[in-house]
């Protein structure tokens, strides 16, 4: 069945993992007949955790799609991991969610997960529902998880629930404010119940206060409230969502996924109070000249699509589209503004977790998938050529995590590659890098379950078992005074012999690159045996004498030697350099070099003296710090790239997971005598092996 934009409610479940949005997405489709029993996340039967990773890890590794049918109305659930390593799921769903759906466990306080969800919400601005789940549990404390919310939060935080409770003081039934009603569940199905005459009052006082928000909406309301005149329900309505699209009001629901407690309140509540796709926050990105544009769904308009996902299994590949504008149908071709390929488009479907069902069309403002767009990646804007558009890329967040990858068997690298390029395309916040100098190919990730559940689907869909280890540091060498030093090759066999005879002065140079000149005179060096003299120096700078790294900064000049008319030759003056290299460097005063980055780190204040302290213990100097406008501040140091490998997971314990940071390389500095003799057994060892 086909909806139109005005009945399609596009949503974002986010929220600290554990917090119940898997279960809340199974209460939605049990209260409304898709299923009969409620799945759960330790049975690993749920609609929306469907991958063999979530199911063996009991937790959300990728977003799902889920579409809820409820009163002639569309609402597409966009079901999000709460683990932070899988933040990027959150960013996708969020560029083409109009509205977010906080959820908050009754018990154990604020997570850092919620104050997140709160965060990515305020920078886009979006409206927002908050749901207290949970509430079937003993011991809860609605009072108390609401007081928390408004205290971090503030008083925009608006209760649209009482809970009801017995003498055990376990929750049996919840008040809607709105409506003045009370419900109890019997036997799975929600009953209608009198109001607790100890609720009334309570009811009343909250109910007042939102008649308040809702007359702040507009200065007709605002005249109504104050000559005495009771709003009518469409004007509550009508308030309530004009609050919630502009952020004034945060409506609180509570419930209890599990028994289906609250979860019809919460679907009525959705579609009255949150946007329809053609009242969400228009897209930014750019027209045909690359300049800033809006972008805002519309029917009129000819075909366009964003590809917010793309998820690549056994049974083929899915772009997760959301249509901005008019429809979408099968054989139509767009163009992809990305990459400026027309793209005739697949055969269409609406997803529900890994069922796909296949459809005639997809409507404006509506979420679907098109199979088999092998060009097409997650970002891309498909659109009519009549009208261009290009939307922002993702806000991923920069992955910080490294890891070297190699195959526990030899000769698998090309697998590997493969596979993570597969990965990749599902999942684009992750890295590959295949480091020349080092010799590794590196992976870099949100955190280390990222890089586990990478290491286990290599495993699983591509047959390859792999061997992580620590990413070697590209050192440098360079030496610190100045050496002479003869290069001397000669060899007589029964022909024609070699001979090369140099005299070359080393030291230090200006340029990272090495620095060539000669000062030979009379002829003592042939000029045509010039170059083979620097690429024999050049070749040998790839290898230093203290641990085999390549030699910056060296100025080398040839001033003297000798030739044999017959014997000499490019290849024997090549050789005479390379002595007269090996011979020198050892006695030049060589020195290590680290590279050195600069991190920007921001944590709230409370973590400062902590963080700082782990800094001077990695070796770094901190040049900074800048206080953020929600209270954190930013650190910023230079930290030598060694003492990095292991701060993406550090700064998270030390924080609670509340501090971010990014890390780039800056220059070379000289080693320290300590980290120097480190760097030096490692090379030695490595080169053992």
């Amino acid at each position: 069945m086909s909806y139109s934009p005005h009945a399609i409610r596009n949503i974002c479940l986010l929220g600290h993992g554990g917090n119940g949005k898997t279960t809340l997405v199974e209460s939605f489709l049990r209260t409304t007949g898709v299923i009969d029993r409620l799945g759960k996340t330790s049975d690993g039967n749920t609609v929306s955790d469907y991958d063999p990773e979530e199911i063996k890890r009991q937790i959300s590794i990728s977003a799902s799609v889920i579409p809820v049918e409820y009163n002639g109305c569309k609402i597409n659930v966009l079901d999000t991991p709460g683990n932070f390593d899988f933040a990027g799921e959150v960013v996708e769903c969020l560029s083409v969610a109009d509205a977010g759906i906080l959820v908050c466990a009754a018990k154990g306080g604020l997570s850092v997960g919620t104050e997140r969800a709160w965060k990515l919400l305020n920078e886009r601005k979006m409206p927002r529902l908050i749901y207290i789940s949970k509430m079937d549990e003993d011991n809860v404390d609605f009072n108390s998880a609401f007081d928390t919310l408004r205290e971090h939060f503030g008083k925009n935080i608006a209760p649209m629930v009482v809970p009801i409770w017995d003498e055990n003081k376990r929750v049996t039934g919840i008040a809607d404010v709105l409506h003045k009603r009370a419900f109890e569940l019997h036997d799975g199905k929600r009953v209608e119940i009198e109001v607790p005459e100890d609720k009334v009052p309570v009811i009343e006082e909250i109910y007042e206060k939102l008649m308040e928000s809702v007359a702040e909406t507009s200065e007709e309301f605002m005249d109504k409230y104050f000559s005495g005149e009771p709003f009518t329900y469409a004007e509550v309505v009508q308030g309530l969502k004009a609050g919630v699209k502009d952020g004034s009001i945060v409506p609180v629901l509570c419930g209890s996924a599990y028994t289906g407690l609250g979860t019809m309140m919460l679907l009525d509540l959705i579609i009255d109070l949150l946007p329809t796709p053609l009242e969400g926050i228009p897209a930014m990105g750019t027209d045909r000249e690359g300049e800033p544009a809006e972008f805002i769904v519309s029917q009129g308009a000819v075909p366009a699509a964003y590809v917010f996902k793309t998820v690549a299994d056994q049974y083929g590949k899915f772009s997760f589209v959301k249509v901005l504008s008019d429809h979408l149908s099968p054989d139509m071709t767009l163009v992809n503004t990305n990459t400026g390929n027309n793209e005739k488009l697949g055969r269409l479907y609406v997803m529900t977790g890994k069922k796909n069902t296949e459809v005639k069309e997809l409507m404006c403002g509506d979420i679907g998938a098109i199979g088999k767009m092998d060009k097409v990646k997650t970002g891309d804007t498909l659109c009519d050529a009549r009208k261009f558009m290009k939307l922002d890329p993702l806000p991923f967040a920069e992955p910080n995590y490294s890891k070297a990858i190699a195959p526990k068997v030899r000769g698998q690298e090309d697998k590997i590659a493969a596979g993570l390029a597969r990965l990749n395309e599902e999942d684009p916040t992750f890295r590959v890098v295949n480091n020349a100098e080092t010799h590794q190919m590196v992976v870099t990730t949100a955190g280390d379950i990222q890089m586990d559940v990478l290491v286990s689907k290599l495993k699983s869909r591509f047959g390859v078992e792999v061997e992580l280890s620590e990413p070697r540091v590209a050192y440098r060498e360079k030496i610190r005074k100045s050496v002479s030093k003869q290069g001397r090759h000669k060899k007589q066999t029964g022909g024609s012999g070699q001979f090369g005879d140099v005299w070359i002065r080393f030291e230090p140079g200006p340029n990272e690159e090495l620095e060539f000149c000669e000062e030979v005179f009379g002829g003592s060096v042939p000029k045509n045996f010039f170059p083979a003299v620097e690429k024999g120096l050049r070749e040998a700078c790839l290898h230093g004498v203290l641990a085999g790294y390549p030699v910056v900064n060296l100025k080398a000049t040839l001033y003297d030697g000798s030739y044999h008319p017959v014997d000499s030759s490019e290849i024997a003056f090549k050789t005479a350099a390379q002595l007269a290299y090996k011979a020198a460097l050892p006695e030049a005063s060589p020195v290590l070099m680290e590279p050195v980055g600069e991190l920007k780190v921001t944590v709230p204040d409370n973590y400062m003296g902590d963080v700082i302290g782990d800094l001077n213990k990695r070796r770094g100097r901190v040049m900074g710090m800048d206080p953020t406008d929600d209270g954190s501040q930013v650190i910023t140091a230079e930290v030598p790239m060694a003492e990095m490998m292991t701060y993406a997971i550090d700064l998270r314990a030390m924080t609670q997971s509340r501090g971010s940071f990014v890390f780039h390389f800056v220059r070379y500095e000289d080693c320290p005598p300590a980290a120097q003799e480190k760097a030096i057994a490692a090379a030695k060892a490595m080169a053992e092996e």
